[in-house]
C-alpha cells in the first residue's frame, strides 16, 4: 500500500541524518549564532526548493486521483440489488469501521492536542516559512458563518464547479469536497449503464488512477533527499519543540490505532460475532504480522483468504466477497491515520478546527480512504488536498513524512485485521 522496504528504509535514514544534522547545527548555533544563521539561509535558498519539489509533485495528482479513484470504486461496487443482504451488511460495516477509526483518532488528538506543544513563536514561524494560508484561515475563523444546511449545500456543491476544485491561483489547491461529490455522482451514473458500458468506463476510470499512481512513485524516489531536507530545514528554523510534538502525534497515533484494532474490534467480535476475541486475536496473529511486515494489504490478501478458510472457517462464498473488497476499499487505519495528520497539521499551524468541521473531516477521511486504496503513497496527496480544505497549508505534510513509514506498518495491521473481523461478522449475520 505504501513505499517498498528499501525506499522506506532510505527515508528513514535520511530522516535519522536530517534530524541529527538540525541539532548538531543548532547546538553550534548557541556557540556561534552567524553559522546558524548560514544555515537557515542556506535551508531557503536550496532545502526548501527541494522539499518543494518532492511536495509538488504530490500535489500536481491531487484532483485526478481523487475524481478517478473514489468513481471507481464506486463503479465496481456493480449492481448493489442483485448482490442483496451480503453487499448490504459489508458496505455498512465498512464505512461503521472507518466513521468509528476517525472518530477514536480525533477524540486522541483532541485529548493530547500535539500541535500545540509548539510555542507561539514556533507556530509563527512555521506559517511564515509555508505561506499565508493558515494565518488568513486563523483571522477569518471567527469571520466564517455557522454551519448550516445552506452553507453545506454551498460547500459541496459551488455554482462553479470546475472553479472551486482548480483553485483561483498557481499556488493554491482547489476545493476537494464538490470534487468528491461529483466522482460520487460520476460512478453512481455510471452503475445505471449497460455492462459493457460500465467496464468501459471504469477500466478509463483505473487507467487514469495507475498514470497519476506513477507520477506518485516518480515523487516518492525524492523522499529519501527531500525527507531530510525538509526536516532539517524545519528544525533549524522552528527549534526542537518540532520533535517533542512530533513524537506526542506518533505516540497518539498509534495508541489510537490499537485502541480501535482490539477494542473496536473486540467489541464487534464478542457481541456480533459471539468469538472470543482473545482466541481470535491468537488465530490471525500470522495475519497481523504480515501486514506489520509488508505494510501492505493487498500482499497480505493471500494470507487472509488462507486464514479465512483454514482457521476461522468461514464461508468461502463470505470470505471470497467480503476480503478482496475490504482489500481495496476498507481502510480504518488509513482513515484514522488521514484525520489525525489533518487536525495535527491544522493545530501546529494555529487553524482550531470546530466540532462541525471535524465531523466533515471524518467524512472526508473515510472517502479518501476509500479512493486511496491500494495505491502506494496515494494517501499524501489526498492530506494535502484535506489540508487545503480546511484553510491549512497543504506543504504542511512535510512535517509528518519522517515518520510515515512506522505509522504505515501499525496502520496497515489495522486495516487488514479490521477487515477479517468485518468478513467474520458477515459471515455469522449471514448464518442466523
Amino acid at each position: 500500500m505504501n513505499t517498498p522496504p528499501r525506499l522506506a528504509s532510505r527515508i528513514l535514514w535520511g530522516l535519522a541524518l536530517g534530524v541529527i544534522a538540525a541539532v548538531i547545527t543548532l547546538a553550534i548555533g548557541q556557540f556561534h549564532p552567524a553559522t546558524l544563521k548560514a544555515m537557515q539561509a542556506v535551508s531557503t535558498a536550496v532545502f526548501d526548493p527541494l522539499g518543494q519539489i518532492f511536495l509538488r509533485m504530490l500535489f500536481f495528482v491531487v484532483i485526478p486521483l481523487v475524481f478517478a479513484s473514489l468513481a471507481s470504486g464506486v463503479v465496481q461496487l456493480g449492481n448493489l440489488e442483485r448482490l442483496g443482504p451480503l453487499a448490504g451488511r459489508t458496505f455498512f460495516l465498512f464505512f461503521a469501521n472507518m466513521a468509528i477509526a476517525v472518530v477514536i483518532g480525533l477524540v486522541m488528538m483532541n485529548l493530547l492536542q500535539p500541535g500545540h506543544h509548539l510555542d507561539p513563536a514556533s507556530k509563527a514561524q512555521l506559517m511564515q516559512e509555508y505561506g499565508g494560508g493558515a494565518a488568513l484561515a486563523v483571522e477569518r475563523q471567527h469571520e466564517q458563518p455557522s454551519m448550516s444546511f445552506a452553507t453545506i449545500v454551498e460547500m459541496f456543491m459551488p455554482r462553479n464547479l470546475f472553479g472551486a476544485f482548480v483553485g483561483n491561483s498557481r499556488a493554491a489547491l482547489g476545493d476537494v469536497l464538490p470534487l468528491i461529490l461529483f466522482a460520487i455522482f460520476v460512478g453512481a451514473a455510471g452503475l445505471q449503464l449497460s455492462e459493457e458500458k460500465r467496464k468501459k468506463l471504469q477500466s478509463g476510470l483505473d487507467l487514469i488512477s495507475e498514470v497519476m499512481t506513477g507520477i506518485v512513485g516518480f515523487a516518492l524516489r525524492l523522499a529519501p533527499i527531500a525527507v531530510p531536507a525538509m526536516i532539517y530545514s524545519v528544525i533549524v528554523k522552528v527549534g526542537v519543540d518540532i520533535l517533542l510534538t512530533l513524537a506526542v502525534f506518533v505516540l497518539g497515533c498509534a495508541v489510537a490505532l490499537g485502541i480501535h484494532l482490539f477494542g473496536t474490534m473486540s467489541i464487534w467480535l464478542r457481541f456480533l460475532a459471539g468469538r472470543s476475541p482473545l482466541a481470535y486475536f491468537r488465530q490471525i496473529r500470522p495475519l497481523l504480522v504480515t501486514a506489520f511486515s509488508t505494510s501492505s494489504s493487498s500482499a497480505s490478501l493471500p494470507a487472509s483468504l488462507a486464514i479465512a478458510r483454514d482457521e476461522l472457517k468461514l464461508s468461502p462464498s463470505t470470505a471470497g466477497f467480503v476480503l478482496p473488497i475490504g482489500a481495496t476499499m476498507n481502510m480504518s487505519g488509513t482513515a484514522l491515520f488521514e484525520g489525525c495528520v489533518v487536525l495535527f497539521v491544522a493545530q501546529a499551524f494555529g487553524v482550531d478546527l470546530n466540532l462541525g468541521q471535524q465531523c466533515v473531516l471524518m467524512l472526508l477521511s473515510v472517502l479518501s480512504a476509500v479512493a486511496v486504496a491500494g495505491i502506494p503513497g496515494g494517501s499524501l496527496p489526498l492530506i494535502a488536498g484535506l489540508l487545503a480544505t480546511f484553510g491549512v497549508p497543504p506543504e504542511g505534510i512535510g512535517i509528518v513524512l519522517g515518520v510515515d513509514r512506522i505509522l504505515d506498518m501499525l496502520r496497515t495491521t489495522v486495516n487488514v485485521g479490521s477487515d477479517m473481523v468485518t468478513a467474520t461478522v458477515v459471515d455469522a449475520q449471514m448464518k442466523r
